[in-house]
């Protein structure tokens, strides 16, 4: 039980602060597009509570994708087609405008908002929004997120959100733990839940209603469901021994655990509505770290049944197993991306861990990260980046890195450390 406790809850972590998250951009890549955000015009009297531009503007800064002008260097602010002075944009070195505006009748704002390539002097796409003076960050996560998809045939995630795991030390054995939710840029952190305890393993619903956690509130491990919008929340069946590692089902019918009831730990399906529970794995081995593949029909996990941490997948209707992983000797934590092509994983390389991602049409392994702590790998919604939790210097940070490594970028918290990172589903 031990080497098991070990194994399974090698993520379990101190933790000194509780935190909100800010965005360093570490690298991006080596030509990113040259684009305007211009701030929008407002035609009411009373300030707003947000910039919907500056939100568009950091938005594809974070992205790595984007080189955006400085308002300092625009020449002019124009609000639609008849100020905008194409001439004027391509001295300035811009391939893309994106100009907007903002009006109010009746207690409700109208935000509209055009994208406009330079060179060719065309309207790519344009909208108007209805809003309000509280959703206004939410409406210009709404605009980069399709500003992005536009520009690089990607569907933005900018709308969506991440989950992590704070701490507060009071005393020196003793922590007050969080539970975090946030937009994906860190802003408007709430607290889910906190305990004297850990909290581990978040993993969210398919349809982002829902999370289903690891407590230890309790004095042992318990998995929970807590629903977003009303607060409530119920402990799933526990048994004795380890509970842990919750996974969600892509119909959201059912959830994937790891419990050591029978003696070792085995990985479970648990059918939510039937409270049906299923043994999914058979071994002497360890078998941890469930996720499903985006069809439902398999799982893949991390099993130390060949001498060595590495991942397997197995396919539920018939419950063949096969082992995913050969390069390296310690690879844990996978997750597929949407499309079921790419893998990410903690790879150990040299002694330390990262995080890679292997093509599992090639079963070519890449390594995309440097730093030596690394864990706990989860995938944006639109498969472009793995956020991920690392060490920098003596505290934890969260830090995200592109699939193919060529844009990375830092959450630090500013007073603390983070763990434990989930990013939500489309909404």
């Amino acid at each position: 039980m031990q080497r098991s406790l070990i194994f399974i809850f090698v993520c379990l972590f101190s933790l000194f602060a509780r935190a909100e998250l800010t965005v360093e951009i570490t690298q991006g890549v080596d030509e990113p597009t040259p684009i305007a955000v211009v701030p929008f015009a407002w035609s009411g009297n009373q300030a707003l509570p947000d910039d919907v531009a500056k939100v568009i503007d950091e938005d594809l800064y974070r992205s790595g994708m984007f080189k955006v002008m400085s308002r300092d260097n625009m020449l002019s602010f124009p609000a639609d087609r008849n100020s905008l002075y194409f001439r004027d944009w391509r001295i300035s070195g811009s391939d893309f405008v994106v100009i907007g505006r903002i009006s109010e009748a009746e207690g409700q704002l109208n935000v509209a908002f055009e994208l406009y390539d330079i060179l060719k002097e065309e309207r790519i796409i344009g909208e108007d929004i209805k809003a309000n003076r509280e959703n206004l960050r939410a409406v210009g996560h709404y605009i980069s997120d399709k500003v992005f998809e536009a520009l690089t045939g990607v569907r933005g995630a900018f709308s969506t959100r991440i989950v992590y795991v704070t701490a507060k030390q009071l005393a020196p054995s003793k922590h007050r733990y969080r539970l975090m939710l946030a937009d994906s840029d860190g802003y408007n952190p709430r607290t889910i839940l906190e305990s004297h305890e850990p909290i581990l393993s978040p993993a969210w619903s398919q349809d982002s209603s829902k999370l289903a956690y690891v407590s230890f509130e309790s004095g042992r491990p318990a998995v929970y469901i807590q629903y977003l919008a009303t607060g409530k929340r119920e402990k799933v069946q526990s048994f004795r021994g380890l509970n842990g590692a919750p996974a969600w089902s892509p119909d959201g019918k059912k959830l994937a655990l790891v419990l050591s009831k029978d003696g070792n730990p085995e990985v479970y399906v648990l059918d939510l509505q039937q409270r049906r529970l299923t043994r999914i794995t058979h071994h002497f081995g360890i078998d941890t770290e469930p996720s499903w593949s985006p069809d439902g029909q398999s799982l893949i996990y991390t099993s130390d049944r060949g001498g060595q941490p590495q991942i397997y997948s197995i396919y539920l209707p018939t419950r063949d197993v096969t082992r995913l992983t050969y390069e390296g000797q310690y690879n844990a934590r996978g997750r597929l991306t949407q499309d079921g092509r790419f893998l990410a994983m903690v790879h150990q390389n040299n002694g330390s861990f990262h995080i890679a991602v292997q093509d599992l049409r090639t079963g070519r392994v890449d390594l995309l990260t440097e730093t030596f702590m690394d864990e706990s790998p989860t995938i944006a919604p639109n498969g472009s980046i793995i956020l991920y939790a690392t060490q920098e210097g003596n505290r934890g940070v969260l830090a995200a890195v592109s699939l193919d490594g060529r844009v990375k970028f830092r959450l630090p918290s500013t007073d603390g450390d983070v763990r434990e990172p989930a990013w939500s589903p489309f909404q």
